[in-house]
């Protein structure tokens, strides 16, 4: 079977960009993902929801990937090259990995990692990139295992919090040298 450009095939799915017509699915995932989880500190009423569920604000500003598996969307990420209204703690020459997100039914399979490792060669493959950069939540632990694997070390001088007006939340934070 031939793929497009930039295309991975992976076990039995498929990494590759989103399309506009999975934005909707994709968005729906990874708000699902953050709430089953307990990840969002006002559930339903956390208004990070909406940026969650807005994968095509992601796609205008960064790339999209998702992971597909017979033409359902299992999950995705959003891979920021270098800078730009996506990136959160990213410096000059670093990519970063935002928004992670896995459907509960196909957690297991390989498409976080796979996800993760998609990100890693395109920052490859961007001129001057050096590193790739992510922020993770404390109780992440699943993920944290996943970034460590694949090479990730923590770089808790980075660590930051997204709401400096609330004290408890802190984003911590992970980089992988290329």
């Amino acid at each position: 079977m031939s793929y497009p450009s930039g295309t991975l095939c992976v076990m039995d799915f498929v990494i590759r960009r989103a399309t506009a017509e999975e934005y909707d699915t994709l968005g729906e995932i990874t708000a699902q993902a953050y709430l089953r989880d307990g990840l969002l500190d006002f559930g339903e009423s956390d208004s990070y929801l909406d940026e969650l569920r807005d994968v095509a604000k992601r796609a205008a500003a960064a790339e999209v990937l998702v992971a597909v598996a017979d033409g359902a969307v299992l999950g995705g990420v959003t891979f920021v090259p270098s800078g730009g209204p996506m990136a959160d703690i990213a410096r000059p020459g670093e990519a970063e990995i935002r928004m992670l997100a896995v459907a509960r039914e196909a957690r297991g399979r390989g498409a976080g990692e796979a996800l993760v490792r998609a990100c890693a060669d395109r920052a490859r493959a961007v001129p001057g990139c050096t590193g790739v950069v992510l922020s993770t939540q404390a109780a992440m632990r699943t993920a944290h295992r996943l970034y460590e694997r694949l090479g990730f070390v923590r770089t808790p001088d980075r660590d930051w919090n997204p709401l400096p007006e609330l004290d408890d939340i802190m984003l911590l934070t992970y980089e992988l040298t290329l």
